[in-house]
């Protein structure tokens, strides 16, 4: 018992010294943001991959300068130098192993697409409210992922003959202006809706 309570004594202070503690503090910020993550607390803030290889580069530069420590007080060579010196090691050795990890990881890594307004276009919606023209109108349409938004939208009549839009229509999402911020709708009926769902 002496000699492993000894040896729990040479890695508490080799975990907790100069130069382990550095990426220990970032390894315990890591552990914290992927469990929150896990329980649903947070999302992913950043693509999956570039967390993975956060994550994966911080971890081993912990475990290299740890390594380093350690052999550091078994060598006698205790000091701010040599401290230095491994934790610069640890770094760069971490950033090449991660480097390495990281070619056949990151493909089976899928990144997450990012959704952007564009995506709705081609999609129906629901008109909300009493009419739609060149400079107002408002309607409802869903995602991919099934969440329903609210968004401006705006009908430019071609011809007299060409149905105004209203509450309750039906109306297909077909172009987005980026500056207006608005989405050109027109009417469509919704049979003929490719996302709508099977009865």
């Amino acid at each position: 018992m002496p000699g492993e309570a000894r040896e729990m004594t040479e890695f508490l202070r080799a975990a907790l010294g100069f130069p382990a503690a550095i990426p220990g503090v970032l390894l315990l910020v890591v552990v914290l943001y992927w469990a929150l993550v896990a329980c649903g607390v947070l999302d992913a803030l950043v693509g999956a991959v570039a967390a993975v290889r956060v994550s994966l580069l911080v971890a081993l530069a912990w475990f290299a300068s740890l390594a380093g420590a350690v052999l550091l007080r078994r060598g006698d060579l205790s000091g701010a130098l040599p401290s230095v010196g491994v934790l610069i090691a640890a770094v760069l050795l971490s950033a090449l192993v991660t480097r390495l990890l990281m070619r056949p990881l990151g493909r089976m890594i899928a990144e997450e697409a990012v959704p952007t307004r564009r995506d709705f276009v081609g999609r129906m919606c629901v008109i909300s409210t009493g009419r739609v023209d060149l400079a107002f109108g408002q309607a409802m349409v869903r995602a991919a992922d099934g969440s329903a938004a609210v968004i401006q939208v705006r009908q430019q009549r071609n011809r007299d003959d060409e149905p105004a839009l209203k509450a309750g229509n039906t109306a297909l999402i077909f172009d987005y202006d980026a500056e207006g911020e608005f989405f050109w709708v027109m009417p469509y009926d919704a049979e003929l809706d490719p996302h709508r769902s099977p009865r």
